[in-house]
């Protein structure tokens, strides 16, 4: 799978005005993966490992215990999941994961940045199948027998183990994520991890040329000024 996991590593964050979208979606994501699976991260693994990346995206600390005494009260806004998918300028495929409290206001928020970039949006399905949707970690090692041996004894579905600049990269399917992650935390301790979650990667990849590149900019940009957008996924190679 090589280094496909950055592909939509860009351009959030680059403004203190992104910045501010990027740590109000941790925020809500926090907070519902807190009040569905419980507030101490030792008991929910899921809120474990969404605190600790967003402490490495300089998500500050405030923002992540707001968003957890917010789920302590109990109260407030009843978030659910939508997903989105289509096809993007130049025949690219997305993917768009939200967290919403009106998936009617945020259906037509997300195809009105299909309509105005000449893009379609389409039904479940209509891309997914042409992405691997895979958990992914990234942390420094150096020794990929010993990695792959742990997570094959505790019965993970092991799709990649890449070993690169003392660096290892393991990716099992997304259903595997919780199983992988504790086998790897059993075998070899505390871990840094680099990158620590699940993705929809890409099987094959596309390049834009000419108005199509202007065209996917400003749809990526729509999509990240709304707030319901928590992540999106594409097979754009970007340089």
């Amino acid at each position: 799978m090589g280094r496909a996991y950055q592909n939509r590593k860009d351009s959030m964050a680059k403004t203190s005005d992104m910045k501010a979208k990027v740590y109000s979606r941790y925020g809500r994501e926090i907070y519902v993966c807190a009040k569905s699976g419980g507030i101490d991260p030792a008991g929910n693994l899921a809120l474990r490992s969404l605190i600790d990346r967003a402490k490495r995206d300089q998500v500050p600390g405030h923002v992540i215990d707001k968003a957890i005494d917010k789920a302590k009260g109990g109260a407030g806004e009843d978030f659910s999941p939508a997903r989105y998918e289509g096809y993007g300028p130049g025949g690219s495929m997305a993917i768009i994961d939200c967290l919403t409290d009106n998936p009617n206001r945020t259906f037509g928020d997300v195809r009105q940045a299909f309509t105005k970039t000449k893009c379609k949006i389409g039904t479940q399905g209509t891309v997914a199948h042409m992405f691997d949707h895979a958990a992914i970690f990234v942390f420094p090692h150096d020794d990929e027998d010993t990695v792959l041996e742990a997570l094959l004894e505790a019965d993970v579905d092991v799709t990649d183990v890449e070993n690169e600049d003392g660096k290892i990269t393991v990716f099992t399917p997304h259903t595997d994520y919780f199983k992988a992650k504790q086998a790897l935390l059993d075998s070899l301790g505390e871990i840094e991890f680099e990158v620590d979650e699940i993705q929809f990667i890409p099987q094959s990849y596309t390049t834009l040329s000419g108005d199509d590149v202007a065209l996917f900019e400003k749809f990526l940009g729509m999509l990240n000024e709304l707030d319901d957008v928590q992540q999106v996924y594409h097979n754009v190679e970007q340089s």
